[in-house]
């Protein structure tokens, strides 16, 4: 082989490396590209983990609040009806028919009492307080020179709130200024 050949033939290696070359740059472009694609979709993934973590955390102290609210309230219904059993005992302490019956019966309503308010039950004021719709429900207005307008008179049954709500509205009587 002569030289002219041998460059020819270097000429054509040289050529045929040159379009190796590109055809690996695009490759490796391509290869960049999919890389580049799939740090974004890890990004997302990351964001998207973070969100659920975050919302799950939320979630969890929601349910937390909800059932200690739950807890808190379990026993309304069952302190409603002791309520009436409670007013039934004040109202036979009040008749005074015998002293060993009024003991008796002054001991289980103190017990009943102390049970109740040691359950969050609390006696709702009504007589001379002011006139309040979230606390009373009024029965009777009455014109009364001794008490400011919207004045609870009288009370005419009692209400009771557990644990601050409100479970039984107390029955009033209000002062309406004519």
């Amino acid at each position: 082989m002569n030289d002219k050949q041998e460059l020819e033939k270097l000429k054509k290696d040289l050529s045929c490396l040159k379009s190796d070359i590109q055809e690996k740059s695009k490759d490796i472009e391509k290869k960049d590209e999919e890389i580049q694609n799939l740090e974004n979709k890890v990004e997302d993934y990351h964001s998207q983990l973070l969100r659920l973590h975050a919302d799950f955390d939320n979630y969890k102290k929601r349910s937390e609040k909800e059932f200690k609210e739950y807890v808190k309230y379990a026993n309304e219904g069952l302190i409603i009806k002791i309520i009436d059993v409670y007013e039934d005992l004040e109202r036979a302490l009040s008749a005074d028919k015998s002293h060993d019956l009024k003991e008796g019966v002054e001991m289980i309503h103190k017990k009943l009492k102390t049970l109740l308010e040691g359950e969050g039950l609390c006696e709702i004021e009504a007589t001379g307080e002011k006139f309040d719709t979230d606390k009373h429900d009024a029965l009777m207005v009455e014109d009364n020179k001794d008490f400011k307008d919207n004045t609870v008179i009288e009370e005419l049954g009692k209400g009771y709130t557990l644990n601050s709500k409100v479970i039984k509205y107390a029955k009033v009587k209000v002062c309406k200024k004519k």
